[in-house]
Protein backbone atom coordinates (compact mmCIF):
# COMPACT_ATOMS: atom_id res chain seq x y z
CA UNK A 1 0.00 0.00 0.00
CA UNK A 2 0.95 3.30 -1.03
CA UNK A 3 2.23 5.82 2.25
CA UNK A 4 1.06 9.28 1.90
CA UNK A 5 2.72 12.09 3.77
CA UNK A 6 0.30 14.62 5.88
CA UNK A 7 -0.73 16.50 2.68
CA UNK A 8 -1.30 13.25 0.50
CA UNK A 9 1.52 14.46 -1.91
CA UNK A 10 3.23 12.22 -4.20
CA UNK A 11 6.86 12.79 -5.49
CA UNK A 12 4.98 13.64 -8.93
CA UNK A 13 2.38 15.98 -7.59
CA UNK A 14 5.02 18.17 -6.02
CA UNK A 15 7.18 17.66 -8.67
CA UNK A 16 4.18 19.07 -11.32
CA UNK A 17 3.16 21.85 -8.62
CA UNK A 18 6.73 23.02 -8.57
CA UNK A 19 7.22 22.86 -12.77
CA UNK A 20 3.14 24.59 -12.92
CA UNK A 21 4.65 27.50 -10.64
CA UNK A 22 7.89 28.08 -12.11
CA UNK A 23 6.61 28.08 -16.00
CA UNK A 24 4.06 30.67 -14.73
CA UNK A 25 6.43 33.05 -13.18
CA UNK A 26 8.08 36.12 -15.02
CA UNK A 27 11.78 34.29 -15.28
CA UNK A 28 9.95 31.39 -16.99
CA UNK A 29 8.34 34.04 -19.89
CA UNK A 30 12.07 36.10 -20.05
CA UNK A 31 13.69 33.06 -20.60
CA UNK A 32 11.23 31.61 -23.19
CA UNK A 33 11.56 34.69 -24.75
CA UNK A 34 15.17 35.06 -25.12
CA UNK A 35 15.27 31.44 -26.61
CA UNK A 36 13.30 32.62 -28.88
CA UNK A 37 15.46 35.75 -29.77
CA UNK A 38 18.15 33.62 -29.79
CA UNK A 39 16.96 31.48 -32.23
CA UNK A 40 15.57 34.90 -34.44
CA UNK A 41 19.18 36.47 -33.94
CA UNK A 42 20.70 33.27 -35.14
CA UNK A 43 18.75 32.75 -38.24
CA UNK A 44 21.28 34.60 -40.76
CA UNK A 45 24.09 32.63 -39.45
CA UNK A 46 21.93 29.04 -40.14
CA UNK A 47 20.86 30.77 -43.44
CA UNK A 48 17.55 30.41 -42.17
CA UNK A 49 17.75 26.57 -43.25
CA UNK A 50 15.04 23.74 -42.79
CA UNK A 51 17.01 22.33 -39.96
CA UNK A 52 16.92 25.88 -37.81
CA UNK A 53 13.25 26.31 -38.00
CA UNK A 54 12.73 22.30 -37.18
CA UNK A 55 14.89 23.55 -34.41
CA UNK A 56 12.82 25.96 -32.93
CA UNK A 57 9.13 23.75 -33.96
CA UNK A 58 10.15 20.54 -32.56
CA UNK A 59 11.64 22.17 -29.36
CA UNK A 60 8.18 24.12 -28.69
CA UNK A 61 5.96 21.47 -29.73
CA UNK A 62 7.32 18.59 -27.38
CA UNK A 63 7.22 21.13 -24.31
CA UNK A 64 3.69 22.43 -25.28
CA UNK A 65 2.48 18.54 -25.57
CA UNK A 66 3.72 18.63 -22.10
CA UNK A 67 2.71 21.59 -20.75
CA UNK A 68 -0.46 20.40 -21.89
CA UNK A 69 -1.45 17.16 -19.45
CA UNK A 70 0.72 19.33 -16.43
CA UNK A 71 -1.67 22.63 -16.77
CA UNK A 72 -4.48 20.14 -16.87
CA UNK A 73 -3.80 17.96 -14.16
CA UNK A 74 -3.19 20.91 -11.88
CA UNK A 75 -6.93 22.71 -13.02
CA UNK A 76 -7.99 19.15 -12.30
CA UNK A 77 -6.75 19.31 -8.50
CA UNK A 78 -7.51 23.18 -8.21
CA UNK A 79 -10.84 22.40 -9.32
CA UNK A 80 -11.86 19.21 -7.33
CA UNK A 81 -10.63 21.74 -4.06
CA UNK A 82 -12.77 24.83 -5.41
CA UNK A 83 -15.89 22.03 -5.69
CA UNK A 84 -14.80 20.98 -1.99
CA UNK A 85 -14.33 24.28 -0.44
CA UNK A 86 -17.71 25.48 -2.06
CA UNK A 87 -19.83 22.32 -0.64
CA UNK A 88 -17.85 22.76 2.75
CA UNK A 89 -19.64 26.10 2.23
CA UNK A 90 -23.28 24.95 0.97
CA UNK A 91 -24.03 22.24 3.87
CA UNK A 92 -22.67 24.37 6.76
CA UNK A 93 -25.11 27.05 5.61
CA UNK A 94 -28.81 26.60 6.70
CA UNK A 95 -30.58 28.20 4.08
CA UNK A 96 -28.29 26.87 1.61
CA UNK A 97 -30.03 24.20 -0.96
CA UNK A 98 -28.06 20.88 -0.20
CA UNK A 99 -29.41 19.68 -3.77
CA UNK A 100 -26.35 22.41 -4.84
CA UNK A 101 -23.60 20.46 -3.36
CA UNK A 102 -23.28 18.20 -6.40
CA UNK A 103 -24.52 20.42 -8.80
CA UNK A 104 -21.76 20.45 -11.59
CA UNK A 105 -23.27 16.90 -12.22
CA UNK A 106 -26.51 17.56 -13.35
CA UNK A 107 -27.68 18.33 -17.07
CA UNK A 108 -27.42 21.52 -18.60
CA UNK A 109 -31.09 22.05 -18.96
CA UNK A 110 -31.19 21.95 -14.88
CA UNK A 111 -28.34 24.01 -15.34
CA UNK A 112 -30.70 26.87 -17.03
CA UNK A 113 -33.26 26.77 -14.40
CA UNK A 114 -31.07 26.99 -11.08
CA UNK A 115 -29.44 30.52 -13.63
CA UNK A 116 -32.88 31.30 -14.09
CA UNK A 117 -34.01 31.21 -10.62
CA UNK A 118 -30.45 32.98 -9.47
CA UNK A 119 -30.37 35.81 -12.01
CA UNK A 120 -34.20 36.03 -10.42
CA UNK A 121 -32.62 36.54 -6.52
CA UNK A 122 -29.98 38.77 -7.55
CA UNK A 123 -32.73 41.06 -9.20
CA UNK A 124 -34.31 40.88 -5.55
CA UNK A 125 -31.50 41.77 -4.17
CA UNK A 126 -30.73 45.21 -6.10
CA UNK A 127 -33.86 45.96 -4.38
CA UNK A 128 -32.02 45.60 -0.87
CA UNK A 129 -29.51 47.21 1.14
CA UNK A 130 -26.37 48.80 -0.33
CA UNK A 131 -23.05 46.80 -0.56
CA UNK A 132 -21.74 49.44 1.85
CA UNK A 133 -24.56 48.29 4.31
CA UNK A 134 -24.37 44.74 3.76
CA UNK A 135 -20.70 44.20 4.15
CA UNK A 136 -19.55 46.80 6.32
CA UNK A 137 -16.69 46.26 9.27
CA UNK A 138 -19.42 46.08 11.70
CA UNK A 139 -21.47 43.22 9.62
CA UNK A 140 -18.23 41.14 9.53
CA UNK A 141 -17.46 42.04 13.05
CA UNK A 142 -21.36 40.59 13.90
CA UNK A 143 -20.75 37.72 11.86
CA UNK A 144 -17.32 36.93 13.33
CA UNK A 145 -18.90 36.88 17.22
CA UNK A 146 -21.83 34.93 15.58
CA UNK A 147 -19.44 32.25 14.63
CA UNK A 148 -17.49 32.31 17.24
CA UNK A 149 -20.74 31.74 19.74
CA UNK A 150 -21.94 29.02 17.23
CA UNK A 151 -18.57 26.82 17.62
CA UNK A 152 -17.95 27.48 21.18
CA UNK A 153 -21.86 25.56 21.74
CA UNK A 154 -20.37 23.00 19.28
CA UNK A 155 -17.08 21.87 20.91
CA UNK A 156 -19.15 22.00 24.13
CA UNK A 157 -21.60 19.20 22.83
Amino acid sequence: MKKNNKKGSSTFEKMSAAVTRATGSTSAFVISFSVVLVWIVSGPFFNFSDTWQLVINTGTTIITFLMVFLIQRSQNKDSIAIHLKLNELIVAQELANNRLVSVEDINEVDLLVLKKFYEHVAKLAENDESVEDSHSLKEANISHERKKIINQKTKKS
